[in-house]
């Protein structure tokens, strides 16, 4: 299996309701790409200084289902989003 996670930080204008809109989006997802087998979508609490704003778990069958959900339409609309709210992103893809 593949585990794919992404953390993201956000930007301060209209913080609350694009991390709302972005879980919404992601959600979605797993709905919409049959390659993605699970989807997590967490909101961080802490507020602390070191603390991202929220994180992605998803799971794939092969490197190569992972590689299809990068480039699937419906993933790419939401990677736009995404670009456009956040100032930052970090991710780690490994096999379980």
């Amino acid at each position: 299996m593949i585990v794919h996670i992404v953390m993201f930080k956000f930007k301060e204008e209209n913080r609350d309701s694009n991390i709302e809109e972005v879980v919404k989006r992601l959600n979605s997802l797993v709905e919409l790409i049959p390659t993605l087998k699970s989807m997590e979508v967490g909101v961080d609490f802490s507020r602390t200084e070191r603390a991202f704003d929220m994180s992605l778990y998803s799971t794939f069958d092969t490197k190569e289902d992972l590689q299809a959900y990068a480039v699937h339409p419906e993933h790419l609309k939401v990677v736009e989003l995404i670009k456009s709210v956040t100032l930052e992103s970090k991710v780690v893809d490994y096999v379980l």
